[in-house]
C-alpha cells in the first residue's frame, strides 16, 4: 500500500472545517495563523479543506498559502456534488477553478469527490466527475484524487472495483463507531485495507465527542495513563491501524493543536496493551444507556409524517451517552426528512413495523421535549 506522503510528514491532518470563531461568528485568522505556525513547527504538512466549509478555504489562503512555501505542505479540498453544493453539472465542474480561486495555491495536493453515500453517488455518475478528477490531474490542477465516503461496507467495495484508479479514500473511523451498525467503521476500514488503498481518517474524535467521554469511559482510560487526554487515545488508536496515511483532526484553538501535537510529533503506535484499554473502553461506552435502533429503518416507509425515525434517535444517544446536548441540537437540525419529532400522529404503525419492538412514540417524545426547544 503506498503511502502519498513523504516521510517527514507526521501523520495528522490539520481539517480546517472548525477553525476558532470572531464574536461576530468569521473565521479568526490571526488563530488560524497561530495555529498553523504551531502545526508546521510540530511536522505537519496536511491541511484538509473543502468547497462548502463556509470561509474555509480563503482563510486558508490567508493563514497558510499567503505565508509558507507552497511546495512546503500538502493542500486537500473536495468537489461536492449534492444539490446544496451545485445545482448542475457546470456548477459541479466549476468548483475546482473557485477553490483554486479561494485559496489561491495554483494546485490541490489532494483533491476529493465530496462525502459519498447511496442517496448521492448518481450524482458522481452522471456528471461524469469520475473520469473529471482524472482529467485534473493530467491538467496538472490537482497530484492526486480519491474520495470520502459515508455508507456501507458493500458500497465502498463497488466503488472501489468499478474505479480501481481512486488513489486512496477518506473514511469515518473511530473507536466508538468500530461495531456500530450505522456507520461500520470495522467494516469500511476492513475493505479500504483490502483494496490496498490509503486511508485518511476523518472524525477520529466522533466530532470531539471522545475528547469528553462518559466517567465510565474516563476512567478506564486514565486507569491505563493518568496523563494522556482522551482525544489523545482516540486519535493514537487510529493513527495505529496499517494502511492510515493520516489522521485528520478538525482542531478549533490553538490549545487543541498543542495537545494533538504533543503525542503525534514523535508518534508511537499503540501496544496490544493499549488496543486492550480501547477496548474496555469500547466496552464501558456501549453500556451506558442509548436508543438500542439497530438503523434497519423498517419503521420509516409508512409513516405519513416521513420521519426519520432512525436518524432522531441516532442524534438523541448523542445527548444520552455523551451529554452534549448543545451537539445533539445542533446535528438535530441538519437531518433531512419531512417532519420533525413533534409532528409524530402516534398513529402507531412504526411500532408495528420495528423488530427491536422499541416504544417509538414515547422515543419520539423524548426527542421532542429535548431537541426542539
Amino acid at each position: 500500500m503506498n503511502n502519498l506522503l513523504d516521510e517527514k510528514c507526521i501523520n495528522l491532518g490539520f481539517g480546517l472545517m472548525r477553525l476558532p470563531q470572531t464574536a461576530d461568528n468569521q473565521i479568526d485568522v490571526e488563530h488560524t495563523k497561530k495555529m498553523v505556525d504551531a502545526f508546521i513547527q510540530g511536522g505537519g504538512k496536511y491541511f484538509d479543506t473543502a468547497f462548502i466549509y463556509g470561509g474555509s478555504e480563503p482563510a486558508t489562503k490567508l493563514a497558510l498559502v499567503d505565508r509558507y512555501p507552497r511546495e512546503s505542505y500538502y493542500l486537500a479540498s473536495k468537489l461536492n456534488a449534492a444539490e446544496f453544493a451545485c445545482k448542475s453539472k457546470e456548477e459541479a465542474l466549476n468548483e475546482i477553478n473557485i477553490t483554486l480561486e479561494r485559496t489561491g495555491a495554483g494546485y490541490l495536493d489532494f483533491y476529493l469527490l465530496h462525502g459519498i453515500e447511496e442517496s448521492n453517488k448518481d450524482k458522481y455518475d452522471e456528471y461524469g466527475l469520475w473520469d473529471y478528477v482524472k482529467q485534473l490531474k493530467e491538467e496538472g490542477k490537482i497530484k492526486h484524487y480519491g474520495f470520502s465516503f459515508h455508507d456501507s461496507p458493500e458500497l465502498l467495495d463497488k466503488l472501489l472495483t468499478d474505479h480501481p484508479d481512486a488513489e486512496f479514500v477518506q473514511l469515518q473511523i473511530n473507536y466508538a463507531d468500530w461495531e456500530d451498525r450505522n456507520v461500520q467503521s470495522r467494516g469500511i476500514y476492513e475493505v479500504a485495507v483490502k483494496h490496498e488503498k490509503p486511508i485518511i481518517v476523518m472524525e477520529p474524535v466522533k466530532g470531539g465527542l471522545l475528547a469528553n467521554v462518559p466517567d465510565v469511559v474516563d476512567k478506564v482510560l486514565k486507569e491505563a495513563d493518568k496523563d494522556a487526554s482522551a482525544a489523545s487515545w482516540a486519535i493514537r488508536y487510529v493513527a495505529s491501524l496499517p494502511g492510515v496515511m493520516v489522521v485528520l483532526s478538525g482542531m478549533s484553538n490553538l490549545q487543541q493543536m498543542e495537545d494533538n501535537l504533543s503525542f503525534m510529533s514523535d508518534f508511537k503506535p499503540f501496544t496490544q496493551q493499549d488496543f486492550d484499554t480501547i477496548q474496555k473502553a469500547r466496552i464501558a461506552l456501549d453500556g451506558v444507556e442509548r436508543i438500542p435502533c439497530t438503523g434497519c429503518s423498517y419503521c420509516t416507509p409508512g409513516c405519513p409524517q416521513g420521519i426519520l425515525m432512525p436518524q432522531l434517535f441516532k442524534v438523541l444517544n448523542i445527548e444520552r451517552q455523551y451529554g452534549d446536548l448543545a451537539r445533539a441540537k445542533n446535528d438535530y437540525q441538519w437531518i433531512h426528512g419531512s417532519g420533525k419529532a413533534g409532528d409524530c400522529l402516534q398513529c402507531g404503525q412504526c411500532e408495528e413495523a420495528c423488530p427491536q419492538h422499541l416504544p417509538i412514540i414515547e422515543l419520539l417524545q423524548e426527542v421532542a421535549e429535548k431537541l426542539e426547544k
